[in-house]
């Protein structure tokens, strides 16, 4: 979550004519995050958070509001979509020349972490769980935004700056790895929703308990243990000593609740590669092809090179 479209109180004070919420009190903007533009909204019953999309695709917005909505009713504590007054999710803003699309969302308790204990990780491996146990019943799906294809052509893209900026041996490794995931087959291994970003900033905790999942815009139809695998590389994986009991403990919350298959644990290894992989790969592209914001964050691309060489040792 960033900030690239700024909104004055008018601006919010229009915005929430259309919604059952109240009065605008105060709003804020959130600077976590990379992908769209967030604000905290305080009104008459309470806060919310208010998104604009910024590169979204706007066919596929619904998909999202349609997933939360699902996800909230089947019991995970995660943002519940707020309705306008004719019914629809979505709202537009004209934002300078641009028209741009936006969601209301109910505003979950706790606090996102920076680094999870042993007991944090077991819990939010037995959320990610309810996650996958909760989407089993969304009929919708969604292709992967960023597969392999995504990877190839990203990896073009970046393939010159990467050379120039952190060696050959990053580019080779970028080439060797896409290979080698290129041969490699997921098709069988049981899929469905998949959150597809669930890095530390998008679980909130209260104490050592999980207290809700946000940011569902990576949401696709994709393996399960795709899924584990994001979310151990980024919040099991410190680089350090521990890193396998820290695993271990995430991959024991979440077996608490679904029970991974043979073939699941079989690829996992792989999937910690792929999973790393993808992640340095947009990674590295938004430091050589960075976007203008007014709060942004550009994370660091070596975390995800290090984690990638981690998983092939």
């Amino acid at each position: 979550m960033s900030v690239y479209t700024e909104l004055t109180h008018a601006d919010m004070a229009h915005i929430l004519k259309d919604y059952h919420l109240g009065a605008l009190h105060a709003f804020e903007g959130i600077a976590a995050g990379i992908e769209n533009s967030n604000f905290f909204i305080d009104t008459e019953q309470g806060r919310f958070v208010l998104t604009i999309f910024e590169r979204m695709d706007a066919m596929e917005l619904p998909y999202f509001m349609r997933l939360m909505r699902h996800l909230a009713k089947e019991g995970l504590s995660c943002p519940d979509v707020m309705q306008r007054s004719d019914g629809s999710l979505l709202f537009e803003i004209h934002a300078g020349d641009e028209k741009k699309s936006g969601c209301i969302v109910s505003c979950l308790h706790g606090k996102t972490l920076d680094d999870l204990n042993m007991a944090q990780l077991h819990a939010s491996g037995r959320a990610l769980a309810q996650l996958h146990l909760a989407g089993q019943s969304f009929a919708e799906k969604r292709d992967n935004p960023t597969g392999m294809h995504w990877l190839e052509t990203h990896i073009e893209k970046v393939s010159d700056g990467v050379r120039h900026q952190y060696g050959e041996a990053a580019s080779d490794l970028l080439k060797s790895e896409l290979l080698f995931q290129q041969s490699q087959a997921f098709d069988r291994l049981p899929q469905g929703v998949i959150h597809g970003d669930l890095f530390v900033d998008n679980i909130l905790f209260d104490g050592e308990e999980v207290s809700g999942i946000i940011d569902f815009y990576y949401a696709h139809t994709a393996p399960w243990a795709m899924d584990i695998a994001i979310a151990l590389n980024a919040q099991a994986v410190a680089l350090g000593d521990e890193d396998k009991l820290r695993m271990q403990s995430f991959l024991e919350g979440y077996e608490s609740l679904r029970v991974l298959r043979a073939d699941e644990k079989e690829m996992l290894p792989v999937l910690l590669r792929l999973a790393a992989l993808r992640f340095w790969v947009s990674r590295l592209f938004d430091a050589l092809f960075p976007r203008g914001g007014a709060m942004t964050q550009t994370k660091d691309p070596e975390e995800y090179r290090k984690k990638l060489l981690f998983h092939r040792m």
